[in-house]
């Protein structure tokens, strides 16, 4: 399943260069994914894919979703929840960066016990 660049997408260009296959294209000064190019970052030396890893927003990249269905349910409770939880744009962000930040930081502790 590839990712898709959102609306919340700031334009930072971050995902162009971390991007292990290239698949992040700006067109019509759009960025989009291209879904042939996009592996997931699967047989990488990456845990979790690089442009949602990357993202400043955490909201700019997102699974695509392969069913009509699961992508419209997804949607409806992303909407639902940003409806009835009114959280500050930094708060989330930070809340997103913190935990992601937190993951690699055990990750990294984890391999240096290892070794």
């Amino acid at each position: 399943m590839a990712y898709k660049i959102t609306s919340q997408c700031i334009s930072c260009n971050l995902c162009l260069s971390i991007c292990p296959t290239g698949a992040v294209k700006v067109i019509d000064a759009q960025h989009w994914i291209d879904p042939e190019l996009c592996t997931n970052c699967i047989g990488t030396v990456y845990s979790v894919p690089q442009c949602k890893a990357g993202c400043p927003t955490c909201d700019g990249c997102v699974k695509q979703p392969s069913d009509y269905w699961e992508g419209w349910f997804t949607k409806y409770n992303h909407v639902l929840a940003k409806l009835t939880n009114k959280q500050d744009y930094w708060e989330r962000w930070f809340n997103c960066y913190s935990k992601k930040f937190s993951e690699q930081l055990q990750k990294r502790q984890q391999q240096i016990l290892e070794a």
